[in-house]
């Protein structure tokens, strides 16, 4: 996991328990098959990607899914 992306991705989601929430749904996703929201690279893994799509905002917590 680039920890670059995880700086920038926790100024968007500054709670640290949500962004890590937020990261592995949909890490597990991507491994299911999901395809990716975000252009990549044959570098990045699934965390990475995920992280991109926060920062991107392609993908974000809904005030339902924090109650």
């Amino acid at each position: 996991m680039n920890s670059l992306l995880v700086e920038e991705a926790s100024t968007i989601v500054t709670e640290p328990n949500l962004l890590i929430t937020l990261v592995s749904q949909r890490v597990k996703e991507l491994a299911q098959g999901a395809s990716p929201l975000v252009q990549t690279l044959p570098s990045m893994t699934t965390a990475d990607i995920a992280l991109t799509e926060v920062i991107q905002g392609k993908i974000r917590i809904l005030a339902e899914d924090m109650a």
